[in-house]
């Protein structure tokens, strides 16, 4: 609970001390008058400056500015060679100081009675008057420096320009004129308070005739009546009070009271805001006293010594939820800080923490004590404590997670005022709120304008809020620390005081106990009224140890205290986890005496859908945390830190190094139903707090770093984790999570998006609901009610697509103020634009417009950050359109939701999307884009299409998820620009683009835009095929068609594409132009790919041919038998005989390339003529094309009409043996091919060829090929044709002639005679191949084998190839 936050060492004394508001700034001075500003956060120094002496530095950096300005030599001292002597006061001044000083003022002055209805929570923010500086002053004793920390540029006031007196404190005013700017008064060594204007720099003016010596203290402060007032003490011991408010032209102000406050002079002044009650002033003295007083009489209300025989040299108003009862925190020297309990009547003061325990053990020696010489607190996180010692500054955190004790009631139906109860000291209280203004744009009443030209509720007009305390009757038992929760019904109140240990269970509607005990933790289930608590034993109290006693009484008290917490380990290791049930009649029942049987101790209780139970895990604990722990439990406050069992967190020393998240964060969670009390899943990291939606459907883990948030319906779903650090609670809201931190206030938008288990879901919920529907049906009709006429039935579920989960997250509040251009960053006003629209110059952050019909429309996308309020907060939840907040003093505030960016969301989040379009008319329409792709996260692309600002790419991809693919086409064509292109009966022809004229640039612009659109159209071609309509598609395929005839427009796979759904649709005639503008534009591989889809063989070679790809129709020709495959091979090989020889292809005119045609080779020497044979690659089975034609053998035992051997082939290896055996050999699948028919083939005289062995042709496949003229064939191994060789065509039917010619042999489809053993060897370029037989036909005799002579297909009839497409090829 009470930790280090964060450690700077140093080496000498820290006397003062001072921390930025906003910023994690901490500026300090040591003895030695060093001051450095040091980043908190990041443990970094900023700044380091010697303002006791002459800073050579900045000295330096003067004079260089001078030289800038052109000043050659510089006219007398400069002001940064003027020693500064020594430190008095150390502070920051920029906007956000400054108005949270204002704030500080207003609202301690608000809780008057006297103040009524003069000042509330919210006002209107002072006008920025650094312009985006951030000053750190320091008051030194010969003069003021003023550092500026943007620029890093000075100005020195040195005591001269005020009256020549020495500085010893200073404090800023918060009202100031116009004219006057910021204004910061010194008070001097002569009892003279002098005001300086930051704007001039010269003397505003002076108070005077108060003081009879030296000033030491400043302060601003805020009367109940309003009026704005400088306090000051003196060494004198008085405490004087002068009017602040410097609307009169007076230049020499008298004091309006004077009283004596303190014996030897006043050292500090401190405002301390109290709940419902007027502000009181505290001072501490020489004399070692602190007093209190009342700034309505200013008399003193109580007097005290908070530490003995030491005088305090440190104060600090403090409240904080942890400790309710501490409200003023001192400091002497000393290692302690010393809290002040019930300071206006029972004053005992009480060591709040010992910092030598905090502070690691090596960087304290053993010879040196720790001393305190300065200390504040974060004026807005009460829970940050910084202190100045002889070792360094050490920045503390107490317990940043607690949060007041107040909870919010149901509001009742019809009923705009809300309420909220809430625990102070012994005293139940109820807090009723409700926004002032009646007509509040927040709830969509009215969108006009104020006479400022503001929204009405605009954020920087903070909501004014109408609060009224009550008190209840019902008397609460303790005074500690408490934590209030409400039940799900919001007929029940629970409040625990953890400390004591005690619980006590109210009914709302009589305020009547009906259930208490001993217990230190609860939580309610979030669908009934039922609850979980921790039961222990009340443990022994620790007993107080005196101050100044003896060594023997502090043995004594020091092992009763180890006693006590011995005992109240104990106690803890004993509790368990019981469930009791409110019943209607108000009586308490117990459901479950002992949840979950696990041996560790409980150390939290979640509540929810689910009860959550955190154990304590057995983790090493460090010396330095184990000495801070038993430190802390030992302090004797009042129920505060009385039970060794107060959730207190490891220290954390700043230095150790990072945890594995495994050691960091332990499985030490478990999940239990509230039904059967049976674990729910597996273990998991103790979150800090958890958030249950009401509607069951969300929960949010909240963890150091992040929030975990899932989904919990059909089934459990992690949706994502949001990066929120330090959060303290949250709300959810439908689909909206509000949640607070230390600093901001933040609204996560939360969707599921549509996920499988979703679909699956929903169709099972109706397939019950027809089951129901129908046993209805039967019960109700009889069997007569199961007939059913058969028709064509949808089914929705499959156009529901899946949807990826949103989290959004939107900061609404911070303590940050509203940015300001800084004036070195200024830009210049800029000129008209083409002399007509003028550039908005300068648009503030909350800026508007005023739209057609006088609609205020909101310029900005999100509304600036609103303030937030200050300390811990309780965020009560969304009612009347507004955020509702509770802070630490039990005062509600309202965070404003009327920006349009911000109403829009959260009226989709809630389910309202119709009304979401409507308020985006006040959202200016270039932030029309972003609310889509919002309302398209969360499920809502239909209604999206209706924001009249979207663009049309995202008009297009609203269509395509809504299914409106006719609007998606318009805008495609609209984006594309390509509405004239596509509407001829081909596609676009290369030489029309290519010579286009003046009218045909625009087509050319067009294909530009379609090719930039290839994706959109594809899909929306693909989705229009989906669902049916036809036109779209083909109308989208039109455009695509003409686009894709450009060189170079479209990419390889958007080609196949567009071929693909050009066949599918039936456009052939498009899809031949295509081919032919792809072979023109040299896109080869494409222009077969579409040629192949297209079933035309002759187009598909002469893609390759024309386009280079010789290799490819090489392949090609000899898969499919093509009779060009002869001229092809020579072809390629000449360019790769160029490519060996390293001859350049260089392309020649045609009359060149005849007449070195007509030349024949000559050889000019026997070195030329023993020049290596061309190379040549032939595909497998196809003979050399440079062999002579072999001399032709007459056999006699030939069947008539076979075909004769041919010549054995040159190879590049060597050929295989001869044959020794006669059997045949069939083809390369085992046997000849069929006709297309399927049946025997037959010449034209009707005698049915037949091979050497007598069976019948088959296909290499085994199945005949189609017989449709533009289909593809299945496969690429046909044999090719005998017309190769010269041998005869086969006819339409696939059968060769009746009487085939004896002089055109037709070699085996291999080329190589048969071996010995019937295998067949192919050998291609070095790589050799074994085809197997397949053994014939069963019809065939075995007997019937052909001479020994005969080659393998000799004989054989081969149909006429198909075209054969292998996708893989084109891939």
């Amino acid at each position: 609970m009470l930790r280090l936050r964060a450690f700077r060492p140093t080496n000498e004394k820290i006397v003062k001390i001072q921390l930025h508001p906003t910023h994690p700034w901490l500026v300090t001075s040591d003895a030695s008058d060093h001051v450095s500003v040091w980043n908190w956060e990041h443990r970094q120094v900023i700044y380091e400056l010697k303002a006791g002496g002459v800073d050579q530095r900045r000295l330096v950096g003067a004079k260089l500015e001078k030289l800038a300005e052109g000043e050659s030599e510089p006219r007398g001292r400069p002001t940064e060679a003027i020693r500064g002597g020594s430190v008095k006061q150390v502070s920051f001044y920029d906007d956000d100081v400054r108005f949270w000083q204002l704030w500080r003022n207003r609202s301690a002055a608000a809780e008057a009675p006297s103040a009524g209805n003069y000042v509330t929570s919210a006002f209107n923010s002072p006008a920025p008057s650094t312009k985006g500086r951030h000053f750190l002053v320091i008051c030194c004793e010969n003069k003021a420096i003023f550092l500026d920390l943007v620029t890093m540029r000075g100005r020195d006031v040195p005591k001269q320009d005020l009256d020549n007196k020495s500085l010893l404190c200073m404090e800023f005013l918060s009202r100031s004129s116009a004219n006057e700017g910021p204004l910061v008064a010194f008070g001097g060594s002569d009892g003279v308070i002098r005001v300086l204007s930051m704007i001039t720099w010269k003397l505003a003016r002076r108070y005077t005739g108060g003081h009879k010596g030296s000033i030491s203290c400043l302060m601003t402060f805020m009367a109940s009546s309003g009026e704005a007032l400088l306090v000051s003490g003196g060494s004198d011991g008085l405490l004087v009070l002068w009017n602040a408010d410097n609307a009169q032209d007076s230049r020499e102000l008298v004091p309006k009271l004077s009283l004596k406050a303190h014996d030897g002079g006043v050292v500090a002044i401190e405002l301390s805001r109290v709940i419902g009650g007027a502000p009181q002033l505290i001072t501490i003295g020489a004399d070692k006293n602190l007093a209190i007083w009342d700034t309505i009489s200013f008399k003193e209300l109580r007097r005290i010594k908070p530490v003995s025989k030491l005088a305090c040299h440190s104060v600090a108003s403090w409240c904080h939820p942890r400790a309710p009862n501490l409200d003023i925190l001192t400091c002497v020297k000393d290692s302690n800080i010393w809290a002040i309990e019930h300071p206006t009547y029972s004053a005992i003061t009480r060591p709040l923490c010992e910092l030598s325990s905090l502070v690691p053990p090596q960087l304290l020696a053993s010879n040196k004590k720790l001393r305190v010489y300065s200390m504040v607190t974060h004026p807005l996180q009460p829970h940050l404590v910084a202190t100045g010692t002889n070792i360094g500054v050490i920045l503390s955190e107490f317990d940043p997670k607690s949060l007041p004790a107040v909870a919010p009631l149901p509001t009742p139906p019809e009923s705009r005022e809300h309420s909220a109860v809430y625990v102070i000291e012994r005293e139940l209280k109820l807090l009723n709120f409700q926004l002032s203004n009646t007509a509040n744009p927040s709830l969509g009443s009215n969108g006009s304008l104020t006479e400022t030209g503001r929204f009405r509720g605009d954020p920087s007009e903070p909501l004014q809020v109408k609060q009224i305390k009550k008190h209840i009757s019902t008397p609460v038992p303790h005074d500690s620390y408490s934590v209030l929760s409400v039940s799900s019904s919001g007929k029940y109140l629970a409040i625990v005081w953890p400390d004591i240990p005690y619980f006590s269970i109210y009914k709302v509607s009589d305020w009547s106990i009906v259930d208490s005990g001993s217990a230190r933790l609860l939580a309610w289930d979030t669908c009934r009224d039922r609850f979980a608590l921790l039961e222990s034993t009340i443990p022994p109290r620790i007993p107080i140890i005196p101050k100044g006693g003896s060594s023997r009484r502090a043995k004594e008290a020091a092992a009763a205290a180890a006693q006590a917490a011995a005992a109240a380990a104990q106690a803890a290791s004993s509790a368990s986890v019981q469930v009791r049930i409110l019943l209607d009649d108000g009586t308490s029942n117990i459901l479950m005496r002992s949840v979950g049987g696990r041996s560790e101790p409980v150390t939290g209780l979640h509540g929810g859908a689910l009860l959550g139970i955190a154990y304590r895990t057995s983790r090493r604990i460090s010396p330095v945390a184990a000495t801070a722990i038993s430190t802390f439990q030992s302090m004797p406050l009042s129920g505060f830190g009385s039970s060794g069992l107060s959730s207190f967190a490891t220290v954390d020393d700043g230095h150790s190094s990072h945890k594995s998240p495994a050691e960091a964060a332990p499985q030490n969670f478990q999940l239990y139903s509230w039904e059967n009390f049976q674990p729910v899943g597996g273990l998991l990291p103790q979150p800090e707090w958890t958030a249950w939606d009401q509607t069951v459907e969300y929960c949010a883990f909240a963890y150091q770093q992040y929030i975990v948030i899932s989904s919990l319906r059909p089934q459990y779903r992690h949706l994502g984790d949001v990066a929120i650090p330090y959060a303290t609670g949250a709300v959810w809201h439908r689909r909206q999570l509000f949640v607070a931190t230390p600093t901001t206030i933040e609204c996560v938008f939360v969707d599921a998006g549509v996920a499988p288990i979703d679909i699956e879901t929903r169709k099972r919920k109706e397939e019950i609901r027809q089951k129901e529907a129908q046993a209805r049906a039967v019960a109700d009709h009889g069997e007569l009610a199961l007939i059913a006429v058969e028709g064509s039935q949808k089914d929705m579920h499959d156009r529901i697509t899946l949807r990826r989960p949103m989290l959004q997250v939107v900061r609404l509040a911070s303590f940050q103020h509203a940015p300001s251009v800084p004036p070195f960053l200024t830009l210049p006003k800029q000129s008209k634009v083409n002399g007509d629209d003028p550039v908005m110059e300068g648009r503030k952050v909350n800026e508007i417009a005023v739209g057609g019909g006088g609609v205020a429309v909101a310029v900005t996308r999100f509304p600036a950050e609103q303030k937030r309020p200050v300390g811990p907060l309780v965020v009560v939840g969304v009612r009347d359109g507004v955020l509702w907040l509770v802070d630490r003093y039990m005062c509600a505030h309202a965070i404003s939701l009327s920006h349009p960016g911000i109403r829009c969301r959260c009226l989709a989040a809630y389910g309202d999307a119709v009304s979401a379009v409507k308020w985006a008319s006040r959202l200016a329409r270039e932030h029309h884009d972003d609310l889509a792709q919002f309302m398209l996260g969360m499920g809502y692309a239909t209604e999206a299409l209706h924001l009249p600002g979207i663009s049309k790419r995202l008009e297009f991809d609203l269509a395509m998820q809504s299914s409106d693919l006719k609007r998606a086409l318009h805008c495609l064509i609209t984006m594309s620009n390509s509405r004239d292109i596509g509407h001829e009966a081909g596609s676009l022809d290369l030489n029309d683009l290519m010579s286009a004229t003046a009218k045909k640039e625009d087509i050319v612009d067009a294909v530009d835009g379609v090719v930039k659109c290839a994706k959109e159209f594809l899909d929306l071609i693909d989705a229009a095929d989906a669902t049916g309509q036809a036109d779209i598609a083909r109308e989208a395929l039109k455009r695509l068609a003409a686009a894709g005839s450009m060189k170079g427009a479209l990419r390889g796979h958007e080609l196949r594409g567009l071929a693909l759904r050009l066949a599918n649709h039936g456009e052939l005639t498009r899809l031949s132009g295509l081919v032919n503008n792809l072979i023109s534009v040299g896109s080869g591989r494409e222009a077969a790919f579409a040629a192949a889809i297209l079933g035309d063989n002759a187009l598909m070679e002469k893609a390759w041919q024309d386009t280079g790809m010789l290799a490819e129709a090489v392949l090609h020709a000899h898969a499919h038998g093509r009779p060009t495959l002869r001229n092809l091979v020579k072809e390629w090989n000449k360019i790769l005989q160029k490519e060996v020889e390293g001859i350049p292809l260089t392309k020649t005119d045609a009359a060149d390339a005849f007449l070195a045609s007509l030349e024949e080779p000559k050889f000019t020497s026997l070195a030329a003529g023993g020049k290596k044979p061309p190379i040549e690659i032939l595909p497998p089975g196809m003979a050399s094309i440079n062999a002579p034609l072999p001399a032709q053998k007459k056999t006699s035992t030939a069947p008539p009409g076979s075909l004769q051997q041919p010549a054995k082939p040159l190879l590049l290896e060597g050929a295989p043996p001869p044959t020794e055996s006669g059997a045949p050999l069939p083809t390369e699948s085992g046997a000849p091919p069929p006709t297309e028919s399927g049946g025997t083939p037959s010449s034209e005289s009707g005698a049915p060829p037949t091979s050497e062995s007598g069976a019948p042709p088959a296909s290499e496949s085994g199945a005949p090929p189609a017989s449709e003229p533009g289909a593809p064939a299945p496969s690429e191994t046909a044999a090719p044709t005998p017309a190769e060789s010269g041998g005869p065509a086969p006819t339409e039917s696939g059968a060769l002639p009746a009487e085939p010619s004896a002089s055109a042999p037709v070699p085996s489809e291999s080329g190589v005679p048969p071996s010995d053993n019937g295998i067949t060897n192919l050998s291609v370029a070095g790589v050799s191949e074994t085809v197997v037989p397949v053994a014939s036909s069963s019809s065939t005799s075995p007997t019937e084998a052909p001479p020994p002579q005969q080659p393998v297909g000799q004989g054989s009839s081969f149909p006429a190839p198909r075209p054969m497409l292998d996708l893989d090829f084109f891939s």
